[in-house]
């Protein structure tokens, strides 16, 4: 069944979308799509990541929907896009085909930004007809491509066996998340976000994260536990950015580095000092300028990129 996901009042709440629609992905599974701005402005596509929702790019939505054409999407069995039994990284991609199919037009060009597992369904896409058909320029968020149990810090221990396992126990859990509490919170916040995350922020990840179906949450661990994207990095050849946090433990700038070696295009890697792995709810700033300096130079050809490492 889909939840609608609630989320933290104030700057968190994700504006009402101008129009709602659903894509139908190749196995049937039907996709919760919203488009926030203007219809005929430069179209920005973003992709959440395990456990989140549409609400989780609320920050985004609101600082470019004035000038961009928004085009956001719950994830199958996230937020309110129905659980499906599919649960494969082609399953991804064919969602993704889907959505872009749905909301632009043959031949239009767009800046498609993933976070975490939104970032491997573009990885997953890369070299389909449909993604090279509408993929301008991406943006990589907190991701990997492969090893992700392996080179994952949420287990406080040396690299080994012994973390690898443990990890793997502590993603993989069928247990549930319960109410948000601020136990709760802390246990989120040290997982999953830089020590001096605001509060606020903290509070509306950890809302996202709870109405996230435990069923589903436990099916996608499953698929990342063994993920290997390394080959739909190499066929990645529109132009890449890519973002990472220094304190993300999920996703440690290990991956950020290997991506940004294997692009064919990458365009620079971003770290993010203190950040952790929720970059585009603890640093929305620079992830939407990110986003906005892709538009300008591979959409509209406004401005140039010029990317920092470190910025």
């Amino acid at each position: 069944m889909s939840r609608r996901t609630p989320a933290a009042p104030g700057p968190h709440t994700p504006p009402v979308p101008a129009r709602t629609l659903t894509a139908v992905s190749a196995d049937g599974a039907r996709l919760h799509v919203e488009v926030h701005g203007p219809e005929d402005a430069p179209a920005v596509v973003l992709a959440h990541g395990w456990t989140c929702s549409t609400a989780f790019w609320a920050a985004q939505i609101r600082d470019l929907a004035g000038a961009h054409r928004v085009i956001v999407y719950d994830q199958r069995g996230h937020g309110r896009s129905p659980a499906n039994p599919v649960c494969t990284t082609e399953a991804l991609a064919d969602d993704l085909e889907a959505v872009l199919a749905a909301t632009l037009a043959p031949g239009e060009k767009a800046v498609i930004a993933g976070h975490s597992m939104g970032g491997m369904t573009v990885m997953a896409a890369a070299g389909r007809p449909g993604f090279e058909e509408h993929a301008a320029a991406v943006l990589l968020c907190s991701t990997g491509s492969s090893r992700l149990v392996a080179e994952s810090r949420v287990v406080p221990l040396r690299a080994g066996r012994m973390r690898t396992w443990l990890t793997g126990r502590v993603l993989g859990s069928r247990a549930p998340l319960g109410p948000v509490t601020p136990v709760a919170m802390s246990v989120l916040k040290y997982a999953t976000m830089g020590a001096g995350c605001a509060p606020d922020r903290v509070e509306a990840c950890a809302r996202i994260v709870h109405a996230c179906p435990r069923a589903v949450r436990h099916a996608w661990s499953k698929v990342l536990a063994t993920l290997d994207l390394d080959h739909g990095v190499r066929r990645l050849t529109v132009p890449t950015a890519v973002l990472c946090g220094t304190s993300d433990r999920l996703t440690p700038p290990v991956h950020a580095r290997a991506l940004a070696a294997a692009l064919p295009h990458c365009l620079g890697v971003t770290e993010l000092t203190g950040v952790g792995h929720m970059t585009p709810v603890e640093a929305p700033e620079t992830v939407t300028g990110r986003i906005r300096a892709l538009v300008g130079t591979y959409v509209t050809g406004a401005a140039p990129v010029r990317i920092k490492e470190g910025a």
